[in-house]
């Protein structure tokens, strides 16, 4: 059984992906990291003989701090991080026991650079619709909560991802794009490699709705309607990226926690 400053695999694996998950710090050895070059979701590294130098970061979040087995190096920083007045919990087996129960992990190696503030930025044409915002969304709740997105003109994406250091994304000719009938949010699941039931299900809803491929899913025509609606409601695309991340949030936990339940009103009247 877990302590009062521990958190379990399954526990922790409800939370990430939601708007309020607490961050995530991995401070396993380089040892360790380089025979499993994996991070869990939105979650960063740090070396924790520096904890130090930038727990202060971390302070007014919730943090779970994480190591390979769960002990002395997770254990320190954590206690490291309560005593600057942070909430902070360690995970419970460390990163093996989330590797055991094959809880959800991102490849490193597919992550961008970050920039001197610790986040990756992203370009992309202005006006988003779905797949503009669908990517975003995938990048902050499951890569990094901190990433930058720039909205500009479609002719000056390129030239605007050389010199800002940006990732362009959904624009032809790019790596982070459409690849035959995937969107640019499949090609992004599948090369950090976000392999998840719920994540395909969601996936297949932004597939119909941004290719015009309605009848794959019932879903995707009430799904296209409210994105297409968000695109006329703001004209700041920064705006509108906040406005459908609470989109994509409630059909993540659609696509989680509900996709067997019905609503059925009013109810059958008794007769009597």
């Amino acid at each position: 059984m877990s302590s009062s400053t521990q958190i379990t695999t399954s526990q922790l694996s409800r939370l990430i992906g939601l708007p309020d998950a607490p961050a995530i710090v991995d401070v396993r050895i380089p040892d360790d990291f380089g025979a499993s070059p994996y991070l869990l979701p939105a979650s960063v590294l740090h070396d924790y003989r520096t904890v130090g130098d930038w727990a202060s970061s971390y302070r007014g979040r919730h943090v779970i701090v994480l190591c390979q087995s769960g002990q002395k190096l997770s254990e320190g920083v954590a206690a490291w991080l309560r005593h600057e007045g942070i909430t902070a919990e360690t995970l419970e087996g460390g990163y093996g026991a989330w590797q055991q129960a094959k809880g959800l992990v991102v490849s490193h190696a597919k992550i961008p650079t970050r920039n001197g503030a610790g986040a990756t930025v992203w370009v992309t044409r202005a006006r988003p619709k779905v797949d503009r915002i669908a990517c975003p969304w995938l990048i902050r709740r499951f890569v990094d909560p901190k990433a930058v997105f720039l909205f500009v003109a479609p002719s000056e994406v390129v030239a605007v991802a050389d010199r800002f250091q940006a990732v362009p994304f959904d624009i032809d000719g790019v790596f982070w794009s459409h690849r035959g009938e995937r969107c640019s949010f499949d090609i992004m699941l599948k090369e950090f490699g976000l392999t998840s039931a719920v994540l395909d299900r969601l996936a297949t809803i932004v597939r119909a709705a941004d290719t015009a491929r309605l009848e794959l899913v019932p879903e995707a025509a009430g799904f296209l309607a409210a994105s297409l609606g968000l695109s006329r409601m703001f004209k700041d695309d920064l705006e509108q990226l906040d406005a459908g991340m609470l989109l994509y949030d409630a059909f993540y936990r659609w696509c989680r926690d509900a996709t067997d339940e019905t609503h059925n009103w009013p109810s059958p009247m008794s007769r009597t």
